[in-house]
């Protein structure tokens, strides 16, 4: 990407460069400055609260929720601290609320947070608990960016900053349709995220001008996965890409499967969303050389870097959302004004740049990200397609 298609776009808040955010993020800022998005009435910016100059900002998470919900909780509360602390932006005070992992524990959050004078509520983390801080945060006024991959709770006001099924898999059939693949199938599990990924997928591969030649539910048993394969192996021959949305615990048994099957998985070029992510997949011999999409590993890289060395230990993968929304609204704090979290701001088109990347929310409250894709190559993950630096042209 040429330089001067950079320029269109701000340079990153993360702290290594946090001294030019303010020139930054005003560059990105003015080309909205003159007006509205077109088709939405603008909310009114909540006016300053409490002492003048004082900013709260709430940041609700599933704290004492127990099990791994709470370790990724605790994780997303370091890392907002982090950027708080590495925005050196005094004005800003943090209040951290448990919601409990329970919707009432997210609405008394909610009245809680709002109570103290809170303009920005970060989180939560559930889907279930973003509609009960939601039913609450809307008629105050105030704008919230929550961490759930579940479109269907976002809405205007309510912004989604997550890794969203649908960004992942228009990144993935694009890339490859760009490569020459033109005749897809996909094996998705009968789950919420297949359902979202399987109808993303057809739709993506329509974009791409390419046709879907098979595309198949199977469900947890392993059983139902091997009769799923047999049935759809004769129509794998006239694909020449296979998309599986499904993680570490269930893909080597549907690869297992489609080799006994007959499948030439040298000759499908296999490809995945997200859920590739993971260190135990890329041993599979089956995947090597399979795609995924997901953000540039080196930008998250620095951030995980400073979280260990602030923490001592290593943050979950998802803590990098509460560290991109916190440094953002810290940074909008020093640049906006009255202004700071109104839908004008937090929906510019330019978008904003963090530890995953870039990223910007629609007026719909969901987000886009721009992701790279990996490839899996002898045992580890490489770039395949860098990530864009702008949303130029898109």
């Amino acid at each position: 990407m040429k330089d001067a298609t950079r320029s269109n776009f701000p340079r990153s808040f993360l702290p290594d460069r946090r001294r030019a955010v303010a020139g930054a993020l005003i560059l990105l800022l003015s080309a909205c400055s003159g007006g509205g998005l077109p088709g939405f009435e603008q909310t009114p910016a909540v006016p300053p609260i409490g002492n003048a100059g004082t900013v709260k900002i709430a940041l609700i998470l599933p704290l004492s929720a127990g099990g791994q919900t709470a370790i990724a909780a605790n994780s997303l509360k370091n890392a907002g601290e982090l950027a708080i602390a590495e925005a050196n932006t005094p004005n800003v005070q943090l209040i951290v609320k448990d919601d409990k992992g329970t919707s009432d524990g997210s609405t008394a959050a909610a009245q809680e947070a709002i109570g103290e004078g809170a303009e920005l509520i970060v989180g939560p983390l559930i889907a279930a608990n973003v509609q009960a801080v939601a039913a609450v945060a809307r008629p105050a006024g105030r704008s919230m960016i929550a961490f759930s991959s579940d479109a269907s709770v976002a809405s205007r006001g309510v912004y989604l900053l997550s890794f969203m099924p649908a960004t992942d898999v228009q990144r993935i059939v694009s890339f490859a349709a760009s490569q020459g693949k033109r005749s897809f199938a996909a094996l998705v599990p009968d789950t919420a995220y297949g359902q979202v990924t399987g109808g993303a997928f057809q739709e993506a591969v329509t974009q791409a001008g390419g046709r879907v030649v098979a595309l198949e539910h199977y469900g947890p048993e392993h059983n139902q996965t091997v009769d799923m394969v047999k049935r759809v192996a004769p129509a794998l021959q006239q694909a020449d890409a296979l998309f599986i949305p499904d993680g570490a615990d269930t893909l080597p048994g549907i690869l297992e499967a489609l080799v006994t099957s007959g499948v030439d998985l040298k000759r499908l070029k296999l490809i995945g969303t997200g859920v590739w992510n993971d260190p135990k997949l890329f041993r599979l011999p089956q995947l090597q050389g399979a795609w995924f999409p997901a953000p540039d590993p080196s930008t998250f890289a620095g951030f995980a870097r400073r979280y260990r060395a602030k923490y001592n230990s290593e943050p979950s993968r998802i803590a990098s959302l509460s560290y991109d929304a916190l440094s953002l609204a810290a940074a909008l704090v020093r640049t906006q004004g009255s202004q700071r979290f109104s839908e004008q701001v937090l929906t510019n088109p330019s978008g904003f740049a963090g530890a995953d990347g870039i990223f910007r929310f629609r007026p719909d409250g969901t987000s886009e990200r721009g992701l790279a894709v990996l490839e899996i190559r002898n045992g580890s993950a490489v770039v395949a397609s860098p990530a864009p630096k702008s949303f130029a042209g898109s």
